[in-house]
């Protein structure tokens, strides 16, 4: 493991991201990406008695599906890395508590999924890991209860807002040597974000406040290592959604990085808006972490996709801080993704 540039990490033994895991709900599952995810739901309460208790469960099964697909169990692992949008982190505590693992909890808002990975890699990298899980969630109703109004308010929503994703997505990041799945896609290096804010105080506009930080973090990274948008199949944010993704690409342009042709958002990807509103599109932890667990991934171990920098972007705001009138800062997290020969 080298740093490159100012903040940039290069990982010479590229750990590999050995099997992954979903479970989505109903309105994901109906979808563009719904074919791919491992297991959906259309029972919001995924059988429990609270949302909250649903999006613990959501991740304790992401986990379980991740393992068994690669044929490995909870003693295998080393260390799990997760985050959710809730208090204290809840839906990572409860629902992974059982595995029995050591468990460092996270918050970084829709750029957890990006931050466990690249902290996951960093552990099995530098040795002090074999395999490490990556795990994070979110779920609509404990996100609107969390940040914003009760559902039963029915509060209308301004056309800059987006819609929480119900998901949950997990990833097992294991040593090039113990890794049982030889097509596995690895990870090649990562980039952790500085906090960023241009002055955005509207919660229900995080596309334009998150933006700034996913353009600082990408021309960051491509800065460092010398690289060029045209060198990568895909630059994925998570989650800016429709108007944020229209400010990153002309941010990218004013960094002297244009990549109009290279960039998407998960946040775009996951809803069908011509079917049902979906706002801006798909936000929360459970956004990126559902799609690159699921489509992103199976493109990597199928050589369709080779080169791909995953940046998760997050607003680190909380409701005590908006209503005191903060600004909102955001985060961004790149994660370099790829296939071994690459």
């Amino acid at each position: 493991m080298r740093r490159t540039g100012r903040f940039s990490l290069i990982f010479d033994h590229a750990p590999r991201i050995e099997t992954t895991g979903t479970i989505v709900g109903q309105a994901e599952a109906e979808g563009p990406l719904g074919q791919w995810f491992d297991i959906k739901s259309d029972d919001a309460f995924f059988m429990q008695n609270t949302w909250e208790q649903a999006e613990a469960v959501m991740q304790q099964t992401a986990l379980r599906r991740a393992l068994e697909k690669g044929s490995l169990d909870a003693g295998m692992l080393d260390m799990v890395f997760s985050g959710d949008l809730e208090n204290q982190c809840i839906a990572s505590s409860f629902g992974l508590k059982s595995f029995g693992v050591p468990f460092v909890g996270l918050y970084g808002a829709c750029s957890t999924m990006a931050q466990a990975l690249a902290l996951g890699g960093l552990f099995v990298e530098s040795g002090a890991a074999g395999r490490a899980a990556a795990v994070t969630s979110s779920h609509f109703s404990t996100a609107e209860r969390q940040f914003r109004y009760p559902l039963e308010y029915g509060g209308q929503r301004p056309p800059t807002a987006q819609w929480t994703v119900t998901g949950a997505g997990a990833a097992v990041i294991t040593a090039d040597a113990l890794c049982r799945n030889r097509n596995a896609p690895v990870i090649k290096g990562a980039r952790f974000g500085v906090i960023t804010e241009l002055g955005i105080k509207d919660i229900n506009n995080m596309g334009a406040a998150m933006a700034p930080a996913a353009a600082e973090a990408i021309s960051g990274l491509l800065s460092d290592t010398g690289a060029k948008p045209g060198d990568f199949d895909l630059i994925l944010t998570g989650d800016l959604g429709e108007l944020g993704l229209v400010l990153v690409r002309r941010l990218l342009v004013d960094e002297g990085f244009p990549a109009d042709g290279k960039i998407d958002d998960c946040g775009c990807m996951i809803y069908d808006n011509s079917k049902k509103k979906y706002g801006c599109g798909g936000s929360g932890c459970g956004c990126s972490a559902s799609v690159w667990n699921s489509v992103i991934y199976a493109k990597l171990c199928g050589g369709e996709l080779k080169n791909v920098l995953l940046a998760g972007t997050g607003a680190l705001m909380s409701p005590i801080s908006v209503f005191q009138g903060e600004v909102i800062p955001a985060i961004a997290h790149v994660v370099h993704l790829g296939r071994k020969s690459c």
